[in-house]
């Protein structure tokens, strides 16, 4: 009894804690005057910022798959909110000089030689360091460079020979910091000018126009919103945390095209002071249907290699010899094809199946100290859905098999594994940094939320491995699961959608083709090609009371959503590790993730 009450209490004050983590994260969040604050620090920079010698659309930058980007920092004072925010669009290295004297900018050199685009920060003192100059001539031999100065213009003389991309911002503060690094990506937009002659190439009226390319991180007001009216999220979520629903959770709005609000909650697992961070990396569960198959499903129909109405045996061979064959690819996409909804692989495994090392027989890691053997997708698992039972066809029963088979269409129609290409094809162009399958071959697992201490199949708690048990048995890459992602990822992807296929002036899908899988498309349910959707029995105000009918989107087992609304430009995501405590979904019960969306359209119909 006493050993209880002394881990209760812990979890009490562990929660307590991370709360008032949270709270202080955003210091002011909810203060009208800290809004205020940095409209108009934002407002400032946008007057007085220009950028120079971008004839050749250098700036914002595009297809950021080719590029390999690092941030120099030769004496700004705010260096770490620069480089914190460009994060946010793709992986940028971080270089300071004050780590290499000025005897030793030969390793710095040599610390850049595998990116190809660096940005160079400076001031009106460190750009009239010779020393400087000189590395900044040397560089641009062989590396593309885009200076951000910042200070009094005159400095502008020394870069008169520049045949790259500057940017000028007359002040150093946390604004201007905070707007040249959303510039150099397309968040904001240049429009200043400079209004005074600074020398023969820097002129009066000099300067050049951009247009908004990409998400753009911002605060509550900045789309309207009074930040006051968004606070009863952080009640619902304290809510979830203490009824264990949840030990962790991360919400993000984006509205307009700009992420108005990121946070974090709670911690890794209770009875843990991991507190979860903003970019901590969850298992997308069943969201991964439209993270990766559905977008991969997509750009085949685009490219007229996938037709929605042809039987999947043109597209599957092995489907050919079965009662799969005659099924239609929109009936599997809408889940009307009368699969059975789910098979428990996990529950036939024998013990010559699974090794605890790992061996050329026993290849595919399920969990820590946990391989299955060589061949158990292809032997066993594929067979078992092939040769399962159909039931009514027409009828809406979601079935994860869809998507298992999908899978296969997908594979089959490109050459390549979904994992693979999804990652080209999308996360990568698009900045995406950690959305992807297996992510423990990428990333240490402190970065990613733990899903379950699995107690009855891997007997471990699982962080990194997926925690579906048929998509770990597949070897983590399936149709229906296995994608992990930060939220930040996620709004990137969709922002994509929102933005009619486009995102960093790259076209992605044509409007029409996001139209077409994102609307409704059944005559017997609520769904779209993929997609869930807004469900018209207001009775079950799915997925809020106050969502439009055209919003799409899509949940997970574990403890995740996405939801999309067209009507008013917005995306919702909410992302947990449900399971981690106990198995009941009190996640659902409790209504968490539709009363959160709920206040966050409540806010919006409030304005400031």
């Amino acid at each position: 009894m006493i050993s209880c009450l002394k881990k209760d209490c812990l979890r009490c004050v562990l929660f307590f804690i991370s709360f008032m983590l949270v709270a202080f994260t955003a210091p002011g969040f909810y203060c009208r005057s800290a809004g205020d604050d940095w409209m108009g620090g934002m407002s400032q920079a946008e007057k007085s910022t220009v950028l120079l010698n971008n004839e050749n659309g250098i700036i914002p930058f595009r297809n950021l798959e080719e590029k390999r980007i690092a941030s120099v920092n030769l004496g700004t004072a705010y260096a770490a909110e620069f480089d914190s925010i460009l994060n946010k669009y793709t992986e940028v290295g971080r270089f300071s000089a004050s780590a290499y004297p000025p005897g030793r900018r030969d390793q710095l050199s040599s610390d850049l030689k595998l990116y190809n685009t660096v940005i160079v920060q400076l001031t009106g003192q460190s750009i009239a360091d010779n020393v400087n100059r000189v590395f900044l001539k040397d560089l641009r031999k062989t590396r593309q460079v885009v200076v951000v100065l910042y200070g009094d213009p005159v400095s502008l003389k020394m870069l008169d020979g520049a045949d790259f991309p500057v940017i000028w911002s007359a002040n150093n503060n946390p604004g201007s910091a905070n707007f040249t690094a959303q510039l150099l990506f397309g968040g904001v937009a240049a429009s200043a000018r400079l209004t005074l002659d600074v020398s023969l190439k820097y002129k009066r009226g000099s300067g050049y126009s951009t247009i908004v390319t990409r998400l753009k991180y911002a605060i509550p007001e900045d789309a309207g919103i009074d930040s006051r009216n968004l606070k009863p999220i952080d009640d619902i979520v304290a809510e979830a945390i203490s009824k264990h629903a949840t030990p962790g959770a991360v919400v993000m709005v984006v509205k307009d095209g700009k992420v108005i609000f990121d946070r974090a909650y709670g911690t890794h697992t209770y009875g843990d002071d991991r507190v979860t961070r903003i970019d901590d990396i969850f298992d997308l569960a069943s969201v991964s249907k439209i993270a990766s198959t559905t977008m991969a499903a997509m750009r085949l129909y685009e490219e007229n290699k996938l037709k929605l109405d042809t039987i999947i045996g043109a597209y599957f061979p092995l489907a050919r010899s079965t009662n799969k064959n005659n099924l239609l690819v929109r009936e599997l996409m809408l889940h009307e094809a009368g699969l059975v909804p789910y098979i428990p692989f996990h529950n036939s495994i024998r013990p010559g199946d699974f090794s605890r090392d790992s061996s050329e027989a026993y290849p595919v890691k399920v969990a820590d100290n946990y391989y299955i053997r060589k061949g158990y997708y292809e032997d066993v698992m594929l067979p078992r859905m092939l040769n399962s039972g159909l039931r009514a066809r027409g009828r809406y029963e979601y079935s994860d098999l869809s998507m298992y088979f999908m899978k296969e269409i997908v594979e089959y129609l490109t050459s390549e594994k979904l994992d693979h290409y999804v990652l080209e094809q999308f996360y990568r162009p698009l900045g995406m940094q950690t959305a992807g399958y297996n992510p423990r071959l990428r990333f240490d697992k402190s970065r990613i939320m733990p899903t379950e201490n699995d107690t009855y199949f891997r007997k471990t708690l699982l962080q990194g491995y997926v925690h579906d048990q048929g998509a770990a048995l597949a070897g983590g890459v399936a149709g229906h699961a296995g994608v992990f992602a930060t939220a930040n990822d996620m709004a990137i992807l969709f922002q994509m959608m929102l933005n009619g296929g486009t995102y960093g002036e790259k076209q992605f899908f044509q409007p029409s083709t996001i139209s077409l899988f994102t609307s409704r498309q059944s005559k017997v349910s609520r769904r779209g090609l993929g997609f869930d959707r807004w469900d018209p029995d207001r009775d079950n105000r799915y997925p809020s009371e106050l969502a439009s009918p055209e919003t799409y989107g899509h949940t997970g087992f574990t403890g995740t959503c996405i939801w999309v609304d067209p009507k008013s430009n917005l995306i919702y995501i909410f992302l947990s590790n449900r399971l981690n405590d106990q198995p009941a979904n009190k996640i659902s019960s409790l209504r968490i993730r539709p009363r959160i969306q709920d206040v966050i359209y409540e806010a919006i119909s409030k304005g400031q």
